[in-house]
């Protein structure tokens, strides 16, 4: 049967049940939260004479926990009007409301005894056909099958997600043996292709896969730690960015996640893998036991592994515990040679080389670690999961791992690893041997543009399932490179569309990376029908290049500035002003330079995780690359005949003076960064390039014709500098902004007037883009700005002076 999802209803408003509601209305659906009314009345109700019949009272607990929900940081939700579509209700008054739902999702507490009661009360009003999940981590989802209707077992399954909903990418579906498989089938795709997910197959089993796999590897590492005598900030270095992971790492993660979570999930894992070669190191270690028992659980109680304390002059410091002591002392720093030797070096394929081939401390503590893991995930087949790849893809959705067990060891080398792991007394399981002793060397491998996986039972290759809808451009690059230089690839992406993409530091533009997009599109427009502009990187770009500049300022090379903002507008302009459409893919940090880019684009189709805004003015300075021309022309777009321009003209000013970034694409429409009707938005940024090409070939087939610069925009001139001067004198004299802030804000308004125009006036692009240059060069001669610079390059923090 066709389904469409119109409104889904979620049974628990727990911290799982309200932000997965959150994440549902985030993609636009319709959401119903209910959960269970109150006992007793607390002191305000009674204060109000309000009784236990009372609405506001029926609805207490769902409404305070909705609330609460969309008030924590980061947000739950992509704007703030998305919460409009939840509505509130109480199991008791509101159940028969379900029957209106396509989907009602079980998220109430995790007790076999209540999810029955709850499910035989929603048989008594679901509609046939409905679909039934329950996102329990840890009950057996058959035993909740018990006394259902065949219907309802045809339409259940586990839909797990983690948390939070909306960041963490995983979403684990876990069918019984009477679900149809229809129902399994659409569930991964609906969860991939609407709700951002990675979507992944798993098995019955108690933690299901990545849970099972994350878990064991924390209390591994918990143990390898006391063996190690290694301390937590030692840890955390040794296991986060450096390989990949998290900056929260391992102890920090444990703190924000709650150790009573991960202890009783360590409690079920024990009790119920009886024949897991593992489960002695289920047993959690002394100092797990007594943090435990001393409620030091992390953040939900002020302390954990970590402690926020004030100090000296009232200054926060942050202690670590000591694991022996279980006292918590000042951080220290950490250094170990093997950590230096990766410094250099971008790629994890690489860096992992050296990390597992250390003679120090970590060297040691990497081998015993990854080799623990190697072996625990191929004993995990197939109880766990038929197919290696599904572990891998868990944990990296899950606990946000760029890189799985399984390719970990790829970039390891499976046979060395394990002639080191015989050494170790460390057995793998007896699939891995036979896939050695048939002369493979690696668990993935890509083949024209696609990657493979070894499949155990057929003992062969075949493409990861999935990724047919995705462009990975480490996969195609190879094969498809066009052109390159030191800061960009030129990929050929099929069907006439071309790719540019950045790989400098932070994806920062500078002039390679101009030259790259000049270069494409000179390419583009001879041979091919469109250009996408984006990456497979974190983030898409943290704008120019500001070291670069920085050197240039304080040689007071004004005129090697000078040309490279010509450089920086002229590029922006040809991205505007070329003959083929130009659709750029942004994702995570969009700023600056970056955010121009954006804006000049024909189209953009942009990652619901999109942080993008002007930030320029941080850093004393204001958008150079065309930036503040283009605000100025999309204000004058935005005035109507009978409305109040100088309203229009205070927004765009403010979205560039206060530094503003959207905190998600669909915010971005706010800033009046990302236009309605031109521009949108891809919930799995998995699939952000595949789209984007698919954009740049509607654009070529429409006709796209190159536009001709503008002439007509209008500027307010003295009129709108009145409001600008007046504003900022008035920030300056309260005391609210500096001196430095009040000469940006004036020189910002001067560009977005048009300059000192007598009376409103209609200006071309490249009258602002001029005026904007000569205000940056200004700029960049104040030792205010210098100092600012300085202060973001030395310690990434805005210096306010």
């Amino acid at each position: 049967m066709k389904r469409n999802i119109r409104k889904v209803a979620v049974l628990g408003s727990g911290v799982m049940g309200s932000r997965i509601a959150c994440h549902f209305a985030n993609i636009g659906v319709e959401v119903l939260l209910l959960d269970i009314i109150p006992r007793e009345l607390n002191e305000k109700e009674t204060a109000k004479g309000l009784s236990l019949q009372s609405p506001a009272v029926r609805n207490r607990i769902v409404n305070e926990a909705l609330a609460f929900a969309l008030k924590s940081k980061p947000s739950p939700v992509y704007h703030k009007t998305t919460a409009n579509r939840i509505t509130t209700g109480n199991f008791e008054d509101d159940l028969k409301k379900i029957a209106e739902c396509d989907w009602v999702i079980e998220v109430v507490v995790e007790r076999l005894d209540i999810k029955k009661s709850v499910f035989e009360k929603v048989e008594q009003f679901r509609k046939s056909g409905t679909l039934i999940t329950s996102n329990t981590s840890g009950i057996p989802i058959n035993s909740m099958l018990e006394g259902r209707s065949d219907d309802f077992k045809k339409h259940f399954c586990g839909t797990h997600f983690f948390n939070p909903p909306r960041y963490l990418k995983l979403l684990e579906i876990i069918p019984t043996a009477q679900t149809d498989q229809s129902v399994v089938d659409f569930l991964m795709h609906y969860g991939d292709l609407f709700l951002g997910k990675t979507t992944v197959l798993a098995k019955d089993t108690p933690a299901f896969i990545a849970n099972r796999i994350g878990v064991f590897g924390i209390l591994a590492l918990f143990h390898i730690v006391k063996e190690m005598g290694l301390t937590v900030e030692e840890v955390d270095k040794l296991t986060g960015p450096v390989l990949g992971r998290p900056k929260s790492a391992t102890f920090r993660t444990t703190d924000v996640v709650g150790l009573d979570t991960l202890v009783n999930v360590a409690n079920g894992l024990r009790d119920n893998c009886k024949e897991d070669e593992a489960r002695e190191l289920f047993h959690l270690p002394e100092y797990v036991l007594k943090m435990n028992e001393n409620r030091w659980l992390g953040d939900k109680t002020g302390q954990g592994f970590y402690k926020k304390t004030k100090g000296e002059g009232g200054k926060t410091e942050i202690l670590s515990l000591d694991l022996i002591t279980l006292e918590y002392t000042p951080q220290m720093k950490v250094k170990f040679a093997t950590l230096e030797a990766t410094k250099p070096i971008e790629g994890l394929k690489e860096r992992y080389k050296v990390l597992i081939s250390g003679k120090d401390k970590a060297g040691e503590f990497y081998r015993k670690s990854f080799f623990a893991l190697f072996a625990y995930v191929s004993n995990r087949i197939p109880e766990i999961a038929d197919e290696l790849y599904r572990i891998d893809e868990g944990v990296k959705a899950g606990f946000g791992w760029e890189v799985g067990p399984f390719e970990s060891w790829d970039y390891m080398g499976v046979a060395s690893c394990i002639d080191k792991m015989k050494e170790q007394g460390i057995e793998v399981a007896s699939w891995v041997h036979d896939f050695i002793k048939a002369g493979n060397t690696s668990f993935y491998k890509v083949e024209n543009g696609k990657k493979l996986y070894y499949d155990i039972p057929t003992k062969s290759y075949l493409p990861v399932p999935g990724y047919e809808n995705f462009i990975i451009l480490d996969h195609i690059r190879p094969n498809n490179t066009i052109w390159k230089n030191s800061g960009t690839t030129v990929t050929d992406l099929g069907d006439g569309i071309l790719n540019v993409e950045f790989h400098t530091k932070m994806n920062s533009i500078g002039s390679e990376v101009l030259q790259g997009v000049q270069k494409a599109i000179d390419i583009a427009e001879k041979d091919f029908r469109g250009l996408v502009v984006g990456n497979d990187g974190a983030n898409f770009s943290a704008g120019a290049n500001l070291a670069m500049l920085f050197m240039m300022a304080v040689e007071q090379e004004y005129d090697e500035i000078d040309f490279s903002i010509r450089a920086f507008q002229n590029t922006m302009m040809r991205v505007r002003y070329s003959s083929i459409p130009v659709v750029s893919a942004p994702h995570g940090l969009t700023l600056g330079g970056g955010c121009e880019l954006n804006l000049h684009a024909d189209a953009v189709v942009a990652a619901a995780e999109t942080y993008i805004g002007l930030v320029e003015f941080g850093v004393g300075l204001i958008p150079g690359g065309g930036g503040t021309k283009e605000f100025a022309l999309r204000a004058s777009d935005a005035f109507r005949d009978g409305d109040i321009m100088l309203n229009t003209l205070r927004d765009k000013f403010l979205t560039i003076g206060q530094a503003k970034v959207s905190t998600s694409a669909e915010e971005a429409f706010d800033l009046g960064i990302l236009r309605k009707g031109k521009d949108r938005i891809v919930p799995n940024g998995q699939r952000l390039i595949a789209e984007a090409k698919k954009t740049a070939i509607e654009l070529a087939e429409a006709g796209y014709t190159k536009p001709v610069q503008r002439k007509d925009i209008k500027v307010l001139g003295r009129t709108g500098l009145g409001m600008v001067y007046a504003g900022a004198n008035t920030m300056f004299s309260g005391h609210f902004i500096s001196a430095h802030d009040k000469l940006i804000s004036e020189k910002l308004g001067y560009v977005l007037c048009g300059g000192d125009l007598s009376e409103p006036t209609e200006v071309s692009e490249q009258y602002l883009l001029d005026l904007e240059r000569e205000v940056f060069l200004s700029l960049c001669a104040e030792r205010k700005t210098l100092e600012r610079v300085q202060s973001i390059l030395k310690t990434g923090k805005v210096l306010r002076n």
